[in-house]
């Protein structure tokens, strides 16, 4: 009895219908844990990109070294670092193109590094409605082999005289092995994803602030390249 209600012989002698939904969701189990080990890599590496760029931003080296350094790392970057490589692009374009007012260079900037940021974030969203799908989904297919596979069970039984637990129990017992291995899908991709939705939350928080707080180092040194600009300027009697 304990070697016919063992995991792998219940597995075994489950339908053909069942077998394979058990199947399907022990791919979509190892895809979803794949994809959940690679977002925690990400992130992980993410927050020590940002955090690296962050301490050289506020060290006090200036935006054209910072830019300069930006530009050759661009393949090993972090998002914050894009970010402002984009925003400073922008800038030198627009200042190269001879435009003096502070509010469109401001603008320009601004722009592209909102862009930027949504790239970023979207590139750190993906996989994540994959396993959103994973979590809500599994159990129900989970559920499906179970019915399926009691369906099938009492189809067997409906021949026999003289039905007992013994001869019902392996048949629901293999049915409801789907239902278990739906649930293990499913689980670790719900933890999975409301950890990574908070992450992302944060990762979009610490971008904005970012830019709000680059753009207010850009306004400053345009206002006084502005101020420095009509000191210089002679004026008429």
């Amino acid at each position: 009895m304990n070697q016919d209600l063992s995991i792998i012989q219940l597995v075994l002698h489950a339908s053909f219908v069942v077998q394979l939904v058990m199947l399907l969701l022990l791919v979509v189990s190892i895809t979803s844990w794949a994809a959940i080990i690679r977002k925690l890599r990400s992130f992980k590496q993410t927050r020590a990109l940002n955090d690296e760029f962050e301490r050289d931003f506020w060290s006090g080296t200036s935006l054209n070294d910072l830019y300069a350094s930006a530009v050759q790392n661009a393949k090993h970057a972090g998002p914050m670092e894009r970010i402002f490589a984009s925003g400073m692009r922008e800038y030198q374009k627009l200042r190269e193109r001879r435009i003096g007012d502070p509010s469109a260079l401001l603008d320009g900037a601004r722009r592209a590094m909102r862009a930027s940021q949504q790239r970023e974030l979207d590139e750190a969203e993906s996989n994540l409605s994959f396993l959103a799908s994973v979590a809500s989904v599994s159990p129900y297919v989970g559920l499906f082999g179970t019915v399926w596979g009691i369906m099938h069970a009492f189809t067997g039984l409906a021949s026999l005289q003289q039905v007992t637990l013994a001869t019902v129990a392996p048949g629901i017992a293999e049915a409801l092995v789907a239902t278990a291995i739906g649930l293990f899908a499913a689980i670790p991709a719900v933890v999975a994803y409301n950890r990574f939705a908070r992450e992302l939350d944060r990762l979009a928080i610490k971008l904005e602030t970012f830019i709000e707080e680059f753009s207010n180092i850009l306004q400053r040194n345009l206002g006084v390249h502005a101020q420095a600009a009509h000191s210089t300027t002679p004026t008429g009697y």
